[in-house]
């Protein structure tokens, strides 16, 4: 926990990027020591956790010296020598990367992810790679292939999904900051249960090249931090235009810590009066209440609003979801890598192809992944296309427009992240309802491809839930902007786990 320095005791855990980088710029820790306490912490306690899929203990400390050599030459980069953990669905050359499950067990990707290139040349230094829900389809990180993952908040609890990998890193410090995807809340999601700031830009914000496709229209990457100001730094570096992505826009990327400490007198803040009923806990509900009346004590005006077409967010994004997944999952058999049936039969014809491919896929797919591929192939089937799909995706222009409406009232909308914390594992892992309906207040600014924060607001029963900030499309100065000023002025984002 601590590095003896020329007398002094420094504690390296519970660093956020800014106080990381500050020792590294004024000498007193180096990359090598931040990167080897790292991986001692996760060779160490991960066993509890099972938060990382793969651990780069030759590769990391190779970064972390050729940080320190950039940082000796005069160089001072926000991430430069800061180490952290990548989700295990974005590819890194010649590293593994499963996406959690079996079919990828044996995958080595063959170049780098845009973010990661990003982050190379920024020389942040990659400790490994986390564990999540296979394909990421879960809300829990309970259907990997390769064990759940535990929230270090409560052992017997999950971290949420389906980047709980990251998110049970983070929490538990065995990095400084952690990257996951978002498609329908799931960096937002296990942010809030396990006590972070967790951050899905704009759709189109950040590229998706290297990303294991889940659902191409909505799939967004996004940091996991300890404070806000730390997700303005990571997605300063991975943000922008990128020629391997067309979804990506030339948006101008603004600087993200320019503002970010602006006072917000006179923001107008949009609260969803639907979302603050009966069905929230207790406890998150007042929480809830009273950050509003911390931001109305810091100026901001709170207005009640109303998105009808929001609910049907969730039965719109569970067709257009699994109907995409279908699709994208089309290419995987088994036959190139991953899980591969050895068929005994003599020739090779149409049949034992087929039956090959079935039952490659067949034993190499979790349950989760087969259901999503089976509703979404109904879904695209002829006869039901239209029915299905093609409304789905009319009533999802419908909510973007409800959005864009909204936004010419508001600056920005304040919802609770989740009705309630981190359940139990194998609570909910087979009620495949309760499950879906864990991303009720994460899809509709998915759907819009809107930027939305979830940062700490509080703890129930000693377990941290959070609240979600989101705003326009590509005006994430505007969330980076009121999260900051409430994590100024509370403390609940330095509430830390003991596990």
């Amino acid at each position: 926990m601590f590095l003896f320095n020329n007398n002094n005791k420094i504690k390296l855990d519970n660093l956020t990027i800014s106080e990381a980088h500050k020792l590294l710029m004024t000498k007193k820790v180096t990359s090598v020591e931040l990167t080897e306490f790292f991986l001692n912490r996760i060779k160490k306690l991960d066993k509890k956790l099972n938060t990382c899929l793969s651990v780069l203990n030759k590769e990391s400390l190779i970064e972390a010296k050729l940080a320190d050599d950039r940082i000796l030459k005069g160089e001072t980069g926000d991430l430069l020598g800061i180490p952290y953990l990548l989700k295990d669905n974005i590819l890194v050359k010649g590293i593994k990367t499963t996406a959690g499950s079996k079919m990828l067990t044996n995958y080595i990707a063959p170049y780098n992810a845009t973010v990661v290139k990003k982050l190379k040349e920024a020389g942040a230094v990659l400790l490994g790679k986390t564990n999540l829900d296979e394909f990421a389809h879960g809300s829990s990180t309970e259907t990997s292939a390769f064990g759940v993952t535990k929230n270090p908040w409560d052992l017997s609890r999950v971290p949420g999904g389906s980047s709980g990998g990251s998110a049970s890193a983070v929490a538990a410090d065995f990095c400084i900051f952690a990257l996951g995807s978002d498609t329908g809340g799931s960096i937002r999601q296990p942010a809030s249960f396990c006590g972070l700031t967790g951050f899905k830009p704009s759709y189109g914000r950040v590229s998706r090249f290297g990303l294991i496709a889940m659902t191409s229209s909505t799939d967004v990457i996004g940091p996991l931090t300890k404070t806000v100001e730390d997700s303005a730094v990571v997605l300063q570096t991975i943000a922008g235009f990128d020629n391997f992505d067309l979804t990506t826009e030339k948006e101008v990327v603004p600087k993200y810590l320019k503002n970010i400490n602006k006072k917000i007198k006179g923001l107008k803040i949009g609260v969803v009066k639907e979302y603050l009923d009966d069905g929230l806990e207790v406890n998150i509900k007042k929480g809830i209440q009273e950050a509003l009346n911390t931001f109305k004590h810091l100026g901001a005006e709170i207005i009640d609003i109303s998105l009808p077409y929001n609910k049907y967010s969730i039965p719109v994004y569970y067709i257009i979801t699994p109907s995409e997944i279908s699709a994208n999952l089309a290419r995987l058999d088994g036959l190139r890598y991953g899980f591969s049936f050895k068929y005994e039969a003599k020739g090779k014809t149409e049949e034992n192809s087929s039956e090959i491919y079935m039952h490659n896929r067949g034993n190499s797919f979790g349950p989760e992944v087969k259901r999503r591929i089976m509703l979404g192939t109904y879904a695209l089937s002829s006869g039901y296309f239209d029915a299905y799909y093609k409304k789905a995706m009319a009533v999802k222009e419908k909510i973007k427009q409800e959005y864009k409406n909204i936004f010419n009232e508001v600056d920005v909308i304040i919802t609770p992240t989740s009705p309630h914390v981190a359940f139990k594992i194998g609570e909910q892992v087979n009620d495949s309802l309760k499950m879906y309906l864990e991303d009720i207040f994460g899809v509709g600014p998915s759907l819009a491809g809107l930027p939305a924060i979830s940062i700490p607001a509080g703890l129930s029963n000693g377990l941290p839930f959070g609240l979600q900030i989101i705003a326009d499309k590509f005006k994430e100065e505007k969330v980076l902007n009121l999260a900051y000023n409430f994590q100024q002025v509370t403390a609940f984002h330095k509430h830390k786990p003991k596990f």
